[in-house]
């Protein structure tokens, strides 16, 4: 337990300076934050704040009042905190009075009194988490300073922690802690109020009236640190803020910046520490079981998803982080992420639920990105396979920039055909078989005559025996597909009766229509 000269000591000279103390003084037993108008109700060894306090008379009446119900002190800003008739009060009243410098902001210091009452001092987060249970006890003091139940979020509208007290709250709140993210109907009814307008300009506490809905009131004040955004605090209030408490709870704004840029900082060292061993189990080799351990990898099936975000140049980098987040956020409790080159790689169990497969093949396709990313997706693979899982994603990838695949979306079962014929046709170029048989023949013919006897000979393959499907498949009439087939057979030496030869025939075409388009 501290008393009252120790915990400023503990706090510190640079937050809190003591103004007048008594003889004796009492333990701190907890801290309280003084409403306007009157003395809050305390309890003996209470350190009162008094946020909302303004002028003398409402100092002198708090001094007063707090003072007869045993408060150990009363903490001020200047100069109410020197002023000649508050100082009287506090001796009179046998309260210590202690200032709050200039610049301090109140919810720092309710943090920083309840570490010290808790014996936690200011020490550093455990780093093998995320920082989150520092941004919960932020979001508590921030709370009894604003007086409200408080939500901090990231730019993305995301929870990333919220206060303990829930005496005022309403269904978009709820929903909110629940989901970890603000609902997308209520952001819509933010957007067209114009708060998240006022949030990128402004640096002061915006107040959103209630709607017709039922949705309380919002004191919200956006988090920045050097310009960037990096989030937003909401307070849900019961109506109109004093001037006071409102200044108050933007002044927590710096404070939280710092505790989100500390957060962040930790939570990126651990992602880039997790995307290291996902880039092990990629790659096979020795190191995978080790890499399998670290992430507390389940022994199930996994696919891997190979992710390429288009942007514009000199952009592509903020793209894939974006990506990145989205995907963090999307698919589950710890999701496997990693980035090599250009392309980002995500591990997903082949399941059903939460954070499986199916659950993020559907975002994927309905994710509304402008331009849409493009997604490959091996096959679902034991842990100690998925670099073959990898291989086959990098390989419909491939098919997806080319314009083989004109889809978002492309899974291996889906399109292993297409993946063999991308296969045989980089064989057939390399063996340069282009240059053997009519086919030569054709090509130059077609090439100065302009006529289409390759295409022709092609559907022709496809389709032995069907003269309609073959004409239909190039949009002539039969008789014009018929008569294009004879003068072919006309200028070139060659058997078609022969099945061999007609095998030998669709290989060189196929090989040459794909790497047309390779």
């Amino acid at each position: 337990m501290l008393d009252i000269r120790a915990l400023v000591e503990r706090v510190g000279p640079a937050l809190l300076r003591v103004v007048d103390l008594p003889e004796s003084t009492d333990c701190v037993a907890d801290v309280v934050i003084a409403e306007p108008g009157g003395a809050p109700a305390v309890a003996g060894g209470d350190l009162v704040l008094g946020v909302a306090v303004g002028d003398r008379g409402a100092a002198v009446e708090l001094v007063g009042g707090c003072g007869a119900q045993g408060a150990a002190a009363v903490l001020l800003k200047p100069p109410i905190s020197t002023d000649d008739a508050v100082v009287e009060a506090a001796r009179r009243s046998g309260v210590a009075l202690v200032e709050v410098l200039p610049g301090t902001a109140w919810a720092q210091l309710v943090w920083l009194i309840r570490a010290a009452l808790a014996g936690t001092g200011t020490q550093e987060p455990d780093t093998r988490s995320p920082g989150l249970g520092d941004l919960f006890r932020l979001a508590d003091a921030v709370a009894d300073v604003v007086d409200a139940p408080v939500t901090i979020e990231d730019a993305h509208s995301q929870v990333l922690a919220y206060s303990a007290r829930q005496d005022l709250t309403d269904p978009a709140r709820v929903s909110t802690i629940m989901g970890r993210k603000q609902p997308d109907d209520v952001l819509a009814k933010f957007r067209a109020r114009g708060t998240f307008r006022q949030l990128s300009r402004g640096g002061s506490a915006v107040f959103v009236p209630a709607q017709q809905d039922g949705t309380l009131p919002r004191l919200v004040v956006p988090i920045r640190m050097g310009g960037e955004l990096l989030g937003s605090m909401w307070a849900v209030v019961p109506g109109e803020v004093s001037e006071e408490r409102s200044t108050a709870f933007a002044d927590t704004a710096p404070l939280v910046a710092l505790q989100l840029l500390r957060w962040r900082a930790v939570a990126d060292a651990e992602r880039q520490r997790s995307a290291g061993q996902v880039r092990l189990l990629l790659e096979g080799g020795e190191g995978w079981r080790t890499a399998a351990n670290e992430l507390a990898v389940p022994d199930e099936p996994y696919r891997v998803a190979a992710i390429e975000v288009p942007s514009p140049e000199g952009t592509a980098e903020g793209h894939r982080l974006a990506m990145w987040e989205w995907i963090t956020r999307g698919i589950g409790r710890r999701p496997l992420v990693t980035e090599i080159g250009t392309v980002l790689y995500a591990l997903v169990p082949d399941r059903a639920g939460s954070g499986g497969w199916p659950s993020l093949r559907e975002a994927l396709v309905s994710h509304d990105a402008t331009p849409p990313p493009l997604v490959a997706v091996g096959t679902a693979v034991a842990v100690a396979d998925l670099p073959r899982s990898r291989a086959e994603a990098d390989e419909l990838l491939s098919l997806l920039r080319t314009g083989h695949l004109s889809r978002r979306v492309a899974v291996h079962e889906d399109h292993w055909h297409q993946l063999v014929l991308n296969r045989m046709a980089g064989a057939a170029t390399d063996a340069g078989i282009s240059s053997l048989g009519p086919l030569p023949t054709l090509r130059e013919h077609d090439r100065t005559q302009g006529t289409d006897y390759l295409s022709t000979l092609h559907s022709w393959l496809r389709h032995p025996g069907d003269p309609r499907q073959a004409a239909r498949e190039l949009r002539v009439h039969p008789n014009t597909f018929r008569y294009r087939m004879k003068r072919l057979t006309q200028l070139v030496d060659v058997d078609l009766d022969d099945p061999d030869v007609r095998s030998a025939l669709l290989v060189q075409l196929l090989a040459a229509r794909w790497a047309q388009h390779g």
